[in-house]
């Protein structure tokens, strides 16, 4: 919402609301309340100048009276658009902002969803390539929607940051404008001369054509109040006339429109050249005079010429000084201005500087968190691929032991009939050895002779005992005891 000042037929000032937004309705209704103030204004202009040009007609009491029940039209129409304006403009900014703040809910909660759902593949899952690839396409969608969101925010402050540089400057040339209120104004008093209104007639038409431009026009300032026309003359001189200056007048002349820039501009162009055929005429009526002077001088006196010489002496003087004056005042405008200029883009360059470290930190932030997420992941991961490789060995033992164990039992089973073989052929050897004894034994009988002295005789192991027996300990010993191994087990 931007307050401004608009010129009523009267051609007095008084405030009005402008408001400035991008909605189509709004702006439609803006430009519908124009057209009807500026068909207002061009009506009360006709009239004018026909009440001028036919004075027989109509009086001044009338024309004042009528430019009055206008101004009051005008303004009871204002006061009645104002508030609904207001009103209408309140309800759409608060409609769009609770949009936005529910898209970037839903945006935020979109992101949300999907690290719940990353999360939860996580903790489901099983290794295996396949898998991997899909967490790896779900990371990298979730890091592309958060990357494409950060974008979208950081484009929005942007253009808000714009914004308000724009609102910031605004708001300055309205406070300047506001304390140029404040400022007393000298009323130029001119007093006029008895044979002013006979010599009027008779001047060139140079001379006349910048007095009637400006009367039609509004004055000297185009209709336009001081301030707004010294805000449109400073940024005209700073680009020179080049049509780029109307971009940042508007920065200047926030309660004015581009057409009014370009009217303005119009107008401006037009004085500058009736001031110069003006300047022309004076120049060449000085030229003139100042022959007619040197015809005269010779019959004039001595002492009216020193004094004609010293008073225009004085009036260069007067001039120069005054060009001094408002030489210095434009120059001590425009090193404020340029002061404020540069302060504001400190404060902005120092406003950028900080965003731009919380948006350092907060990317560091991330990608800490995402680092140590895809340090846990692979720690996981590795967990997961070591408990699965010791189990496919464990696995590979028990199948080796118990392959072990089936060898063992085949040789045992073996053995065991191989004994059972041998043990059973040792008894059958046995009983045939047997047999072939008792048919020896029934073949051939015994006839053994006593012999009443072997019982006293000395037996072989007693004859072994008495033998003598070297000390004990002393002989090498050839072998280490061991504990039997056995026969079962000797072969493997």
């Amino acid at each position: 919402m931007l307050l401004k000042h608009e010129r009523i037929p009267n051609g007095s000032e008084r405030p009005c609301i402008s408001v400035r937004h991008k909605s189509l309705p709004w702006q439609q209704f803006k430009q519908s309340l124009r057209t009807e103030r500026l068909q207002m204004i061009d009506a009360c202009d006709k009239r004018s100048i026909l009440g001028s040009r036919a004075t027989d007609r109509m009086s001044v009491a009338d024309f004042l009276r009528e430019a009055e029940a206008l101004r009051r039209l005008l303004f009871k129409e204002e006061r009645a658009a104002g508030p609904r304006a207001l009103t209408e403009l309140r309800d759409h900014m608060n409609a769009q902002l609770r949009a936005d703040i529910m898209k970037v809910q839903q945006q935020l909660q979109k992101l949300k969803n999907g690290v719940f759902r990353f999360q939860e593949q996580l903790m489901d899952v099983r290794p295996s390539p396949d898998v991997i690839d899909k967490l790896k396409e779900t990371m990298t969608d979730i890091e592309n929607s958060i990357s494409v969101f950060k974008d979208t925010q950081h484009q929005s402050f942007e253009e808000l940051l714009k914004e308000e540089r724009t609102f910031s400057q605004e708001i300055c040339a309205f406070e300047k404008k506001m304390d140029s209120w404040s400022l007393p104004v000298k009323a130029e008093v001119r007093r006029p001369r008895s044979d002013e209104k006979s010599d009027w007639r008779n001047l060139p038409p140079e001379l006349t054509a910048l007095q009637t431009f400006l009367q039609q026009t509004g004055g000297r300032h185009g209709g336009w109040d001081e301030f707004d026309h010294h805000s449109f003359l400073k940024v005209w001189t700073k680009h020179g006339g080049k049509p780029s200056f109307r971009r940042e007048a508007r920065l200047y002349l926030p309660g004015r429109t581009e057409e009014d820039v370009r009217l303005h501009e119009e107008w401006f162009v037009e004085l500058r050249r009736l001031q110069e055929r003006q300047r022309e005429a004076i120049r060449k009526w000085r030229a003139s005079k100042r022959r007619e002077h040197e015809l005269q001088r010779d019959r004039d006196e001595e002492p009216q010429e020193d004094e004609a010489r010293r008073l225009l002496k004085q009036e260069e003087q007067r001039r120069e000084e005054s060009e001094r004056l408002e030489a210095w005042r434009r120059h001590r405008t425009q090193q404020r201005e340029e002061e404020r200029q540069q302060r504001l883009r400190d404060q902005i360059l120092q406003r950028r500087r900080a965003q731009e470290e919380r948006r350092r930190q907060l990317e560091l932030k991330l990608l800490v968190e995402a680092h140590a997420r895809q340090k846990k992941e692979q720690e996981e991961l590795r967990l997961l691929e070591e408990e699965a490789q010791e189990q496919a060995e464990r696995q590979e033992r028990q199948r080796q032991a118990a392959e072990g164990i089936r060898r063992f039992q085949e040789r045992d089973s073996r053995r065991l009939e191989e004994k059972l073989q041998e043990k059973q052929s040792k008894e059958e050897e046995q009983s045939e050895r047997l047999r072939t004894l008792d048919k020896l034994k029934e073949k051939v009988e015994a006839e053994v002779s006593r012999d009443p002295s072997r019982l006293w005789k000395l037996t072989k192991v007693w004859e072994e005992r008495t033998k003598e027996i070297g000390p004990s300990g002393t002989g090498p010993m050839f072998q280490i005891f061991r504990r039997a191994v056995p026969s079962w087990r000797q072969d493997s």
